[in-house]
């Protein structure tokens, strides 16, 4: 333990690490391990005990001596230690260009300790602007009579309420500067009580708001959304409704003069457009890097055939169909196939055109080889699965090179060829154990080498860490480029 330097109280305990969930990491003298709450490293602070266990204690950072030279001042209110403070970010006291460092030390640890993984490379990170970045959200809608009318925002920190918000920092500032007319408008519908949620997705000129409603609305109440958006245009709103499930979201009224839901990939030439419940990414700006990034990484060339798995409504299979020859992308959702195949069709007109292409609705988390080999060959894979990962894929790849290592005979594809590996894989990841897991099978398995991971900054200021890594055949001698 370091010496207390003069003016330190007793009590304080020094800070020497910090975890991905930017808790503070501290010992006791006894050896015990303290994580906590609102510390940084090279600190000493006074802490309060939330949790005691056998070998470690969780805490929160009552008074801080010795500030880290990373603390900087939150710039949203509502974030903190405070009762009732807002959890959905967790690192604004830290300097954001640290917050990256932190998530790239997260990566490379747990690519090593979980995958026994050591990149040969490690790619610069992909950060971008860390305040109104969230282009989506789902945010809790609660009539408090006690705190005097309606509640929308994220839920309180390590709680189930909802933060009493005005203003998020986060959001777009047109949107945030709705929360506070939202809160009175959904006060005033009659169906306020059954409101639980209201999400939120911006496109292209417009702000679609996605109402969810456990009792119809009343003409009255809808007259109140149409109010509400012509009160802000400014705002281009667009009223969705849920009364049940994802499939129920339909629009209010079609015909609202607003623009279609789209986003933009400037650098392909492509507009995507697309339904306020798909899934697509919270951050456009860094997306529009993430994927010029990993096509560089790619390096698809027109005489070869490329497939991207979990390829949702085409966010990397459509600029992947601006440079392959044959593209083929697999995704486990009916509906989010149908909205890429819409996608490919209306980007075809396009400078360039779009390469051939087909989209297959499938199971990815229980691919076999069999089905591997009946997918063909492909020169290089793209893969972008959710936080599970894609272990079935890496298993089926993994057996497939153990088969070949036994000395079986390549398996043949569908037209006859026999099946080869890709050259190259680009997997990108949201979640760093999954993606060390996989990367695990893949070298040592799978008979791949890891030439490079980096760090994809999606959501500044929360503990999410988002990746992209390569992975060749030892035999490949392309260099990894990336300018961007």
């Amino acid at each position: 333990m370091p010496s207390r330097p003069a003016g330190v109280p007793p009590e304080a305990l020094p800070v020497h690490g910090i975890d991905l969930e930017a808790h503070g990491i501290a010992r006791r003298p006894d050896g015990k391990v303290v994580f906590i709450e609102g510390a940084l490293p090279g600190e000493w602070v006074q802490v309060r005990v939330t949790r005691r266990k056998p070998q470690w204690e969780a805490a929160e950072a009552i008074e801080v001596h010795r500030p880290s030279a990373l603390r900087v001042a939150p710039r949203c209110p509502h974030f903190g230690l405070h009762a009732g403070a807002c959890g959905g970010c967790r690192m604004q006291h830290i300097d954001a260009l640290a917050q990256v460092a932190i998530k790239q030390r997260a990566l490379e640890d747990s690519l090593w300790r979980l995958g026994k993984v050591r990149p040969q490379r490690i790619l610069p990170p992909i950060a971008g602007p860390a305040w109104g970045y969230r282009w989506r959200a789902r945010l809790a809608v609660r009539h408090v009579p006690k705190k005097g009318g309606v509640l929308i925002g994220f839920h309180e920190r390590q709680s189930r309420y909802v933060a009493d918000m005005t203003s998020c920092a986060v959001l777009p500032p047109h949107v945030s500067a709705l929360l506070k007319p939202l809160r009175a408008l959904v006060m005033a519908l009659q169906a306020r009580d059954r409101c639980p949620q209201l999400e939120l997705a911006c496109g292209e000129g417009v702000t679609a708001l996605v109402l969810r409603h456990l009792e119809p609305l009343t003409d009255a109440d809808r007259d109140r959304l149409r109010a509400f958006a012509r009160a802000h245009p400014q705002a281009a709103l667009q009223w969705w409704l849920q009364p049940a499930g994802p499939d129920s979201v339909h629009r209010l009224d079609e015909d609202d003069g607003t623009p279609p839901l789209t986003y933009r990939l400037p650098e392909f030439d492509l507009v995507m457009p697309f339904r306020p419940t798909d899934f697509t990414q919270v951050n456009p700006h860094i997306n529009r890097v993430l994927v010029a990034r990993a096509l560089r990484l790619l390096q698809a060339r027109r005489d070869e055939r490329v497939i991207d798995w979990f390829c949702g409504l085409g966010n990397f299979t459509l600029p992947i169909a601006t440079q392959a020859g044959r593209v083929l992308g697999v995704e486990g959702s009916e509906a989010l196939v149908a909205r890429a195949r819409a996608n490919w069709a209306a980007n075809q007109a396009r400078r360039g055109g779009l390469a051939p292409t087909e989209f297959v609705a499938r199971n990815l988390f229980t691919m076999t080889p069999a089905q591997l080999v009946a997918d063909g060959v492909a020169q290089r894979w793209l893969v972008d699965p959710p936080r599970e990962g894609a272990f079935a894929l890496a298993k089926a790849l993994a057996d497939l090179h153990q088969a070949a290592l036994a000395g079986s005979e390549p398996p043949s594809t569908p037209d006859g060829q026999p099946w080869q590996p890709p050259r190259r894989i680009v997997y990108v990841s949201c979640n760093p154990a999954t993606l060390a897991r996989d990367a695990g099978l893949l070298v040592h398995q799978a008979g791949y080498v890891c030439r490079a991971a980096g760090v994809v900054n999606m959501f500044p200021h929360t503990a999410h860490v988002e990746s992209v890594a390569v992975f060749d055949r030892p035999d490949n001698p392309e260099p990894v480029g990336v300018s961007g």
